[in-house]
């Protein structure tokens, strides 16, 4: 209900509830619906697939999307994501095309998305499948004239949907990657492989490649402090700097510590620790750059987050530090990542900020975190 008073103030309002009205109008009044029961039965020339906006999320999606094209292998199949997740697909063979959605910009606000509504509209896409589970997902295929749209009930969109997926109790209980898996079987398609995909470029890898080679002799460990969700995620900053200083101490390593221009501070921090061996990559690097150093790091140490994830689909040998929240459901999807936490009754908690001292993180010490990078170095 809190969505129609925003609307309400939009010129375009009518459009957009005009739009849900009539589907519940159709739904409710008994006319006839002919719906094939499985994707497979359809034959789409063209599939727009909405992507998560996370990064992570993006990444624990790939095997959906690996799915979608081994389902549909002659369809032109487009991507619609958020431009920071688009480096994500962007080198990989399982998608066509990208669109941006600039939600901040060109996208923004009603008249926003219309705007690009209509530019989908244009495109006579025959399905879109929302891996993203919004409503405005929904509102903006349905608005889109996209005449198959399926995905996950959620967020009170099933009425958009004309294969709506109900969540089942087992699923939610397992990692991410099975979460979307299980809504391409539940929609007809056959899975493929429960394996995460990242694929980068040439020039990327390259980059990465000499960046490593630059470095002064000794293995390379990619250390990534922040976290979007929030402090309750991370790990303290000084320790990250204590252990990098041990490493090079002990074994001559040389750290990269991974982030954005917001993370500064934090990796200004952890750099205090050693500048001669620890190197700040704070908003020095695309995200498709990042993601092909952090697959040539000999070893990665790593908050809950989404390079975490990248680490995970690129193979990378990791320690991930988790605290408030589940390693079940979003922990890092290798068998060449292990998990450090402690078991508190507090935790999962779930929460941005933790009520109760930082409990999770504090009893992990940086003597633990090293005895895990020794195990992958020696």
């Amino acid at each position: 209900m809190a969505l129609l008073p925003y609307l309400w103030t939009d010129t375009n309002y009518q459009f957009i509830i005009g739009h849900f009205l009539f589907n519940i109008r159709y739904k409710l009044s008994g006319a006839p619906v002919i719906m094939k029961k499985s994707l497979r039965e359809f034959q789409p020339r063209k599939i727009l697939v909405r992507s998560t906006n996370w990064i992570g999320d993006a990444i624990m999606t790939t095997p959906a999307v690996r799915t979608i094209r081994e389902n549909f292998p002659t369809a032109e199949i487009t991507l619609l994501a958020q431009p920071w997740v688009a480096d994500v697909f962007a080198a990989g063979p399982h998608v066509d095309k990208i669109i941006h959605y600039h939600k901040k910009t060109n996208h923004k606000g009603i008249s926003g998305m219309l705007r690009l509504s209509r530019d989908l509209r244009k495109e006579h896409f025959d399905m879109a499948i929302l891996l993203q589970n919004a409503f405005e997902a929904a509102l903006i295929a349905k608005m889109a004239g996209i005449p198959v749209r399926a995905g996950y009930k959620r967020d009170g969109r099933s009425l958009l949907l004309t294969h709506g997926v109900k969540i089942r109790d087992e699923i939610r209980k397992k990692h991410q990657v099975y979460y979307y898996q299980a809504l391409m079987r539940d929609l007809g398609l056959t899975p493929g492989a429960d394996e995460l995909f990242l694929q980068l470029s040439d020039e990327d890898m390259a980059f990465a490649r000499k960046l490593k080679h630059d470095l002064t002799p000794g293995p390379v460990l990619g250390i990534n402090p922040g976290a979007a969700f929030g402090p309750a995620k991370c790990w303290p900053s000084e320790r990250y700097g204590e252990l990098a200083a041990l490493l090079h101490k002990e074994k001559g390593v040389q750290a990269l510590v991974f982030g954005t221009a917001a993370d500064q501070q934090t990796i200004e921090t952890i750099t205090g620790s050693g500048p001669d061996f620890i190197h700040g990559l704070a908003g020095k690097t695309t995200l498709a750059q990042a993601m092909a150093l952090i697959s040539v790091c000999d070893a990665f140490v790593t908050n809950d987050s989404g390079l975490m994830h990248v680490g995970a689909a690129t193979k990378t040998p990791m320690v991930a530090i988790f605290g408030s929240t589940d390693a079940v459901a979003t922990g890092p999807f290798s068998e060449q990542a292990m998990v450090l936490e402690k078991d508190l009754e507090c935790r999962p908690c779930l929460k941005k900020e933790c009520p109760r001292g930082f409990e999770c993180m504090l009893h992990i010490s940086v003597e633990e975190v090293a005895e895990e990078v020794r195990k992958i170095l020696d």
